[in-house]
């Protein structure tokens, strides 16, 4: 979870907590002038019961709605029994719906529909517990029914969104995979049409220089080393089962597409290693990738930045990519630090045992950093 996502969560906790105690002390004046003094603290006992329960439902959705629903069922009994005033209350009645919203949104289908008829249960049994001469009763039950139904709707249409977002994800998370595992498809024909090419050009040495045998079949092993470890990854890819660069995507391609960019977004500045340095072919077309998703982010979300630095670098263990901008921080961009683009780049990357981090950076501006090991050719 990033900076901001915490901040969002610390900020509407703290925002529907003063909600919360705005109704209670709301609720509790109106009682005492109308009914007197002491007939509102039961009532306000309970309420902050459960609407400290909404506040950390998070932590145990369910449980935290189903001891507020037994909470003001017991409300509700100890009013109808004490001649207290009706239950529940308009604070009570906005943490439940806070609960039920909240079960209906993010529980399974079965205990979700089963809080939300546990919501409804108490409405009927506030209703059934009303005393014809209680003035206010018929209004309270109209407003916890408004309440549940509010919470009902808000919910559905949140949890509909959510199963949006999910399965645009997985069909992103997918078409990630068959993607590289066609770029891996193709790497691995090409090391076995060398290692057949090899084989064949080993028996005729075998038949004029037999000393030269041994050379052929370690360029063999070499080559089918490599195809094999490139299979691990295709399995790997595939086994929950536009504009892409070709698997030998290489520094070249970098270039130009740093030019590309650069004559339509903020100015970028490239630093790549010695053009010497060679990757494997899934490697050299990942920082592809990684590059472009992040200059496309740029020009989507940061257009007001002053400039851009792409940063490819090598080590012994591997390859390090890091694009970072310098625009102000804003909202625009904070809602669109997850974007699709990225949980496909964040696919690929952990695939080929990488990582990848992205988020504001400590001053200004945005990165998105990534780590590609390089395995060493003769492993197995």
């Amino acid at each position: 979870m990033s900076i901001w996502d915490r901040l969002f969560g610390v900020a509407a906790t703290a925002g529907l907590a003063m909600v919360f105690l705005a109704a209670i002390v709301i609720e509790a004046a109106a009682i005492a002038q109308t009914w007197g003094t002491r007939y509102w603290i039961a009532g306000a006992a309970a309420a902050v019961v459960v609407c400290v329960l909404a506040l950390v439902r998070r932590r145990q959705r369910a449980w935290a709605a189903v001891a507020g629903l037994g909470i003001a069922g017991l409300a509700v009994a100890a009013a109808r029994v004490f001649h207290l005033p009706t239950e529940p209350g308009p604070a009570m009645a906005l943490a439940l719906a806070v609960l039920v919203g909240s079960a209906v949104r993010a529980l399974p289908a079965v205990p979700a529909g089963a809080l939300a008829a546990g919501g409804l249960a108490v409405i009927g049994g506030a209703y059934l517990a009303a005393r014809p001469q209680s003035s206010g009763a018929s209004g309270v039950v109209a407003m916890n029914v408004a309440a549940w139904l509010g919470a009902v709707a808000v919910g559905l249409a949140l949890r509909l969104l959510d199963d949006r977002a999910a399965a645009t994800a997985e069909k992103v998370r997918r078409d990630e995979r068959l993607e590289l595992a066609r770029e891996l498809h193709d790497v691995v024909a090409h090391h076995i049409t060398g290692m057949l090419i090899q084989a064949q050009a080993a028996h005729v040495v075998a038949r004029k220089n037999p000393g030269q045998v041994a050379e052929s079949m370690t360029a063999i092993e070499a080559a089918g080393t490599e195809a094999l470890r490139a299979m691990r990854r295709v399995v790997g890819l595939l086994r929950d089962a536009e504009d892409a660069p070709p698997a030998s995507a290489g520094q070249e391609q970098l270039g130009v597409l740093v030019e590309r960019f650069d004559r339509q977004g903020p100015p970028v500045r490239l630093r790549v290693p010695d053009e010497s340095a060679a990757w494997p072919p899934e490697v050299t077309s990942t920082v592809y990738r990684i590059v472009r998703e992040a200059l496309t982010n740029v020009a989507r979300h940061a257009p007001h930045a002053y400039g851009v630095t792409v940063t490819v670098d090598q080590n012994p263990s591997g390859v390090t990519v890091e694009v970072v901008d310098d625009a102000a921080p804003g909202p625009a961009r904070a809602a669109h630090r997850g974007g699709y683009g990225l949980i496909g780049m964040r696919e690929r990357v952990e695939t080929l045992g990488g990582t990848l981090h992205t988020g504001p950076r400590p001053d200004a501006g945005w990165s998105v950093l990534a780590t590609l090991p390089i395995h060493d050719g003769r492993s197995r």
